[in-house]
């Protein structure tokens, strides 16, 4: 098979691949630091052609122009995480939210419940066999886009050559559309007060054993958790994501994953989110593997890391443990993402570790302050992890340790990690209740 010849035949300017979309059409979107930029820019130019083209996607970071207004009638989002770019347009009803596992988010694809016409990727330059990298979008496109009736890339020179289940053939695609422009960066800084960021992390780097394999979630915490980690031996890192703060690591010689008893020695993950350093970094390195999220994400392909630590963020917490992450009340906000895959997965590991982390305070845009340990979720509030999965639960107060504790022994742990100017209040809602 000569690749050069197909790959040359199927180059195609940004509108000529995006005029294969059709009305009433659904086209998958590569997300995350891997959205296809130029792609995206010519269908929005495109969209007033066309009619009900539904995008379906995860997160993407980077523009909300095709999720503007005037896109109504024309592109609609079916997002199944809510990011930032897409939030209003969620809220205010101009784009849908799918709720699903993240482990089973490429899985609608293959296995047709959401049948994809066209998939817009991002790729690495084919190597000299011809295969193309998914680069720093792995987990939750490869499976999606494999699904496509029809697959259009965009080839990036600045697209690193991630390792792993990571690789498509050039024969594959049908368009091709040569780009060279840098990643969009992302970075972890804290949001909020960073002394509390920094209690936190400090309190989860206690529960973290030698030896362990990590999960990062989403956010300042877990990044900053990493700092903390300096002393720690043969740490390794299975997560669906991971930022700049573990190359820190790899180069102290801590994290090494040398006692992984899944993958030994490799970093496991879906999507990367970070630096261009971090994208120098994991080009053409052996020690990352990017896998699909359906692999990555499994319970039951975590929980074979022993020592597995799982760290995960939370809207609110109730006193018996029940963990708000995707809304306000009933106000979508984010998604389950792969809260609950990796807090069972590392409930179920030998000697697993799963912390649900919050600070004490949510603080309105007025100065208004709110408990994040709550005597009831609110009204209309979504059940991420049930208060029969949560173990331990850790805001700058301290570590709660839930699992096998009545409600009465939660509701007081609880209450003892809480902000202290909500201690006596919530004391009293919980007898009120008959929690205590």
């Amino acid at each position: 098979m000569d690749w050069n010849k197909i790959y040359r035949s199927r180059i195609v300017s940004a509108e000529e691949a995006v005029s294969v979309v059709k009305s009433h059409q659904r086209v998958f979107l590569t997300g995350n630091c891997s959205t296809p930029q130029v792609l995206l820019k010519a269908l929005v130019k495109r969209a007033p052609q066309l009619e009900d083209v539904e995008i379906a996607q995860a997160l993407t970071v980077g523009t909300a122009e095709y999720v503007a207004p005037e896109m109504e009638g024309h592109l609609r989002v079916n997002t199944m995480f809510i990011s930032d770019n897409i939030r209003k347009a969620v809220q205010e009803g101009r784009a849908d939210f799918t709720p699903v596992f993240l482990s089973e988010f490429p899985l609608l694809f293959k296995k047709g419940i959401l049948p994809v016409d066209v998939a817009f990727v991002h790729l690495s330059p084919p190597d000299e066999h011809g295969f193309c990298s998914f680069g720093v979008e792995v987990g939750l496109t490869k499976t999606a886009a494999e699904s496509a009736k029809i697959i259009v890339a965009e080839i990036n020179p600045q697209m690193p050559r991630t390792l792993g289940d990571a690789f498509i053939h050039v024969s594959r695609l049908d368009y091709i559309v040569p780009v060279d422009y840098p990643l969009v960066e992302v970075s972890m800084a804290a949001k909020g007060d960073p002394e509390v960021v920094e209690r936190i992390a400090q309190y989860i780097a206690d529960l973290i054993p030698d030896g362990a394999t990590m999960q990062m979630g989403i956010g300042a915490v877990p990044d900053a958790v990493l700092r903390y980690l300096h002393d720690k031996k043969d740490l390794g890192v299975h997560t669906e994501l991971f930022s700049d703060g573990v190359m820190d690591l790899v180069e102290r010689g801590v994290l090494t994953g040398a006692r992984k008893t899944l993958h030994p020695g490799k970093i496991i993950a879906g999507f990367i989110l970070g630096t261009h350093a971090l994208y120098e970094w994991v080009d053409n390195n052996p020690m990352i593997e990017l896998h699909p999220t359906e692999y990555v994400n499994d319970p039951f392909v975590i929980a074979q890391n022993e020592r597995m630590v799982a760290i995960n963020s939370a809207i609110e917490v109730d006193l018996t443990g029940q963990v708000c992450a995707d809304s306000i009340g009933p106000k979508l906000y984010s998604g389950v993402g792969g809260q609950l895959d990796f807090i069972y997965g590392a409930s179920r590991a030998k000697d697993g570790v799963p912390i649900i982390a919050l600070p004490s305070l949510a603080v309105t845009r007025s100065g208004k302050r709110f408990s994040r340990i709550t005597a009831m979720l609110k009204q209309g509030a979504g059940v991420v992890t049930t208060r029969n999965h949560v173990h331990y639960v850790v805001t700058e107060y301290g570590v709660a340790n839930l699992y096998g504790k009545s409600i009465r022994q939660r509701a007081k742990e609880l209450i003892a990690i809480a902000h202290p100017d909500f201690r006596d209040e919530l004391t009293y809602q919980a007898k009120q209740l008959n929690y205590i």
